[in-house]
């Protein structure tokens, strides 16, 4: 464990033999990846310390084609108050200062957060650079990542282009992030690998070592807009990825899961991945985060359930 503050990532040269022979053990991966919620019984007010800290990990998101000031406002209201107060009050949480982990937007909406954030330690996050494809120029995608800073943004979640780890470019991926990286300045840089169109496991894991090395603070699944999205083998590429990188360097890096996760059981289950495989460090959200807008939802509704035993309507829990 870094002791004192967490030794943020620098960018390193490109090391291919950190990463160019690396294999993938499918059937030892799916078994493993299969055990993770099924090893377990977590109940009652251990269930609840456990959502609740869930929610401290969520980039609480809306990156919809209808996302206007208001909507944003709104969103920004339940950052600040996740949980309805008469719930907190029942589980002795109600002077415990609990919000989400962030706030993401597109960049055009990234003002209007951090307006409504004022006053909270509640940071804004931005996807930027083409965002869901990627496939903008590369000086506009670097001039979206100035324009997200410029608004407020304090953490640029990027998409990587998917073609250069489909061909094996890995020195032109490594170029971009680079550059994506001395672009975010300040910023932290969540680069989204969008695994479910990289063909493949070690593209997975080759892809994540190259955004570590040249400078990536958390390395993402997926934009929540590709068919596959997060899924428990994948992640488990990933983290291992960021366990060997840390061995190599001594740096902790960041893991974001997103798109798909929607209950409060997918919650615990990559919680209890990130535990097991490192450590309790990446069980708070300057190493861990959830990419999702619905699953604040249910995890709401089943504290409910374990305060009043019973199951409420979702309609009792709005996001704004």
């Amino acid at each position: 464990m870094i002791e004192n503050e967490q030794i943020r990532n620098q960018i390193r040269r490109l090391e291919p033999s950190w990463f160019e022979n690396a294999q993938v053990n499918l059937s030892a991966l799916e078994r493993r990846s299969s055990t993770l919620g099924t090893r377990r019984s977590v109940k009652k007010q251990w269930q609840a310390a456990w959502l609740l800290k869930a929610i401290t990990c969520i980039d609480l998101t809306t990156l919809s084609g209808d996302d206007t000031p208001a909507k944003v406002k709104r969103l920004c209201a339940k950052a600040r108050q996740p949980v309805r107060e008469d719930i907190l009050k029942e589980l002795d949480m109600a002077d415990a200062g609990l919000t989400v982990g962030a706030i993401c937007v597109y960049p055009t909406m990234v003002r209007h957060a951090v307006k409504a954030l004022e006053g909270s330690n509640i940071p804004v996050a931005s996807v930027a650079t083409g965002f869901p494809t990627g496939l903008t120029p590369l000086k506009q995608r670097l001039e979206e990542i100035s324009y997200a800073v410029n608004e407020g943004a304090k953490e640029i979640d990027i998409v990587i282009t998917r073609e250069y780890a489909l061909t094996g470019h890995w020195d032109k991926l490594y170029d971009e992030i680079k550059a994506m990286r001395e672009r975010c300045g300040n910023a932290h840089l969540k680069t989204i690998l969008a695994t479910g169109e990289l063909g493949h496991f070690r593209n997975v894991y080759k892809a994540s070592m190259v955004c570590m090395q040249a400078g990536a603070d958390f390395i993402k699944t997926s934009t929540g807009k590709e068919s596959i999205n997060a899924t428990l083998p994948t992640s488990l590429v990933m983290v291992r990825a960021i366990r060997d990188y840390l061995e190599k360097t001594g740096i902790q890096i960041g893991f974001k899961p997103a798109g798909g996760i929607r209950t409060a059981k997918d919650a615990m289950n990559w919680q209890f991945l990130m535990r097991e495989e490192l450590g309790r460090d990446w069980l708070e959200p300057n190493l861990f985060r959830f990419g999702a807008s619905s699953l604040l939802t249910d995890i709401e509704r089943q504290l409910e359930h374990y305060v009043t035993g019973r199951y409420s309507a979702g309609f009792r829990h709005p996001m704004g």
